[in-house]
């Protein structure tokens, strides 16, 4: 598990022989970006921090992309770095295709450019763009369709094979669409979140959608009420349970929810609660939902599905060892991230209220023009 979203300079992995592949981007090679300004004065030079990560379906690959606008490619049996390719924009998420063969990469100007797996040091390709910021992108089972969801509150659905070819729009969310998943075992199923606190189901193919979770409105009764909106920064699928766990941005709560393939149809099962702020969520078809967290003491939780709840496991070797190797390691997940509150809050709308300002304003030429003719009647 990495911490993917504005995070550390570090990625930290289990091998399959349970030892530790570290991996240090302010060490990786060195290529500075930097934006310039019209007269050539540097505006902003990037860091090291990993903005996005993600695995390939096999497991055999790993790639991040970091805040210097780097793309690194990784192998995983065994852990090696493979290739470093540079990319246009700053990333904003990434997803290999199912066969493996290609990288997608989604940026904060709107464009998606795949990356070759089979040929690691060819640069990108542009496959499509929108007018607006994407904040995601994910592909269909069948590596048939490519989803990508932007700022201006769009799903749009294209056929990869020729990204031009707009299938559909999933339209509905009254803000920036934060995540979008399609269910691996049910492919024509689509999960999407927004900064307007609804997870929503889809059938993404026809643009349809299927069910809407206000998940606002499904907070504990006795737990204290949310002030403001909040987005999911995650989610995660368990195929063997078809359960779904999604990780809100700014509080530390994860809903759970069950999907009932057949009845297209999600049904609200759990909540869970935390005292600190949670980094990551992933589950693990054989173990359970592992959570990672912000706390040095009890950084990683393990959860285990018991009687229809998931509950907390205590003892277990492997969450042990992990534990162990981030206690001894925690500098390297401090420093890199951004408070809680602020990985999507720039990109809610902003309102003006413009009326109430030319009103009054209005009203105090009136009063200036009568004022006037006041004095001339009355010298």
């Amino acid at each position: 598990m990495s911490r993917d979203s504005h995070t550390s300079k570090r990625t930290l992995e289990l091998c399959d022989d349970d030892s530790f592949f570290i991996y240090d981007c302010s060490k990786a090679e060195r290529k500075p970006q930097e934006d310039k300004g019209e007269e050539g004065q540097t505006l902003y030079k990037g860091s090291d921090n990993i903005l996005a990560s993600t695995f390939s379906r096999s497991g055999n690959y790993f790639a991040l992309t970091d805040d210097n606008k780097r793309l690194i490619l990784f192998c995983t049996k065994p852990w090696k770095c493979l290739s470093i390719r540079t990319v246009v924009r700053r990333c904003t998420s990434l997803i290999f295709t199912a066969t493996d063969e290609k990288i997608l990469v989604a940026d904060k100007s709107g464009d998606v450019y795949s990356f070759s797996v089979l040929a690691p040091c060819q640069g990108g390709k542009l496959e499509l763009g929108h007018l607006s910021m994407l904040l995601d992108v994910a592909m269909s089972p069948d590596d048939r369709y490519i989803l990508t969801a932007d700022r201006d509150e769009k799903i749009r659905v294209s056929l990869f094979a020729a990204p031009h070819n707009i299938e559909s729009f999933c339209l509905g969310h009254t803000e920036f669409v934060s995540r979008i998943f399609v269910v691996p075992n049910h492919p024509d199923l689509l999960l999407s979140t927004s900064g307007d606190c609804t997870l929503r189901l889809w059938e993404y193919k026809v643009g349809k959608e299927l069910q809407c979770f206000h998940l606002n409105k499904l907070r504990n009764p006795e737990a204290t009420p949310f002030e403001k909106n909040f987005a999911v920064s995650r989610i995660t699928y368990c195929c063997q349970e078809n359960c779904i766990a999604i990780l809100c941005d700014c509080i530390p709560v994860i809903y759970i929810f069950q999907l009932e393939g057949t009845k297209k149809q999600l049904i609200y099962k759990q909540q869970l609660t935390f005292n600190h702020r949670v980094w990551d969520i992933a589950f693990e078809e054989m173990q359970g939902l592992w959570i990672l967290q912000e706390c040095r003491e009890v950084p990683v939780l393990l959860y285990h599905l018991e009687n229809g709840q998931w509950q907390p496991v205590s003892k277990h070797e492997v969450l042990k060892k992990i534990s162990n190797n981030l206690h001894e390691n925690w500098t390297m997940m401090e420093g890199g991230s951004p408070g809680m509150d602020d990985s999507f809050s720039s990109l809610y709308k902003t309102t003006f209220d413009n009326m109430t300002n030319y009103l009054k304003k209005k009203e105090e030429r009136v009063q200036q023009q009568l004022e006037k003719k006041k004095r001339r009647k009355n010298p």
